[in-house]
């Protein structure tokens, strides 16, 4: 009973380090410029896509995913932030590539991960009772992988998207207490001047 258990834990955390693969990436994306990134993948893999654009212009940039042979798999323009998830119809490489050629001048910072899963791997022959269920027990793992690392990476973009609305907060509070300390002043200005025009029209004026 001790062996069979110390050989399911042993099957879980090695599952849960090698079964799927994460890269995340951050990239400035110049004006008028593309950027692509290449992943290797086995066909009938299980990969998916997610980005954030943090920085620049109005946070948009065009998204395109193409596999083998320049087979177009998604593209979109204008996009702040997406996840996308696909299998892979077959064994080849697959590109990402940001496009931020509507922009004129403003580079766009965008965050960015590609998660591979593991191949698919059957043995050949009908499986027995043994077999089929560390096979079911293989896939609910895999599954538990996955969703943990898509929370991984949804508590990493979270945490970036903290850091940009606080960002735009404190430059917004910033540019209110600048621009209601101008107020004051023009205010106080316009006061004193009342004052002493005021004061000089109904200044009488002695004839010596």
């Amino acid at each position: 009973m001790e062996s069979t258990l110390a050989k399911v834990l042993l099957l879980v955390g090695s599952l849960l380090i090698l079964c799927r693969t994460s890269h995340a990436f951050i990239v400035s994306v110049d004006a008028h410029n593309e950027e692509c990134f290449f992943e290797n993948v086995e066909g009938g893999t299980k990969f998916g896509v997610t980005f954030e654009v943090i920085d620049g212009g109005f946070l948009d940039v065009d998204i395109k995913i193409s596999g083998p042979e320049n087979h177009v798999m998604h593209e979109s323009e204008k996009e702040s932030s997406g996840k996308f998830t696909f299998v892979a119809p077959a064994k080849g490489t697959y590109t990402v590539c940001f496009n931020n050629e509507r922009s004129s001048m403003t580079p766009k910072l965008v965050m960015f991960s590609i998660d591979v899963g593991e191949a698919p791997q059957r043995a050949p022959g009908a499986p027995g009772e043994e077999e089929v269920g560390h096979t079911k027990l293989e896939d609910m793992i895999r599954e538990l992988s996955g969703t943990l690392t898509s929370v991984k990476h949804e508590q990493e973009y979270m945490h970036v998207r903290d850091k940009i609305h606080r960002s735009v907060n404190e430059n917004t509070n910033s540019r209110v207490v600048l621009w209601s300390t101008f107020e004051a002043l023009v205010l106080v200005l316009m006061t004193v001047g009342q004052v002493y025009y005021l004061k000089r029209f109904f200044e009488v004026k002695r004839v010596v």
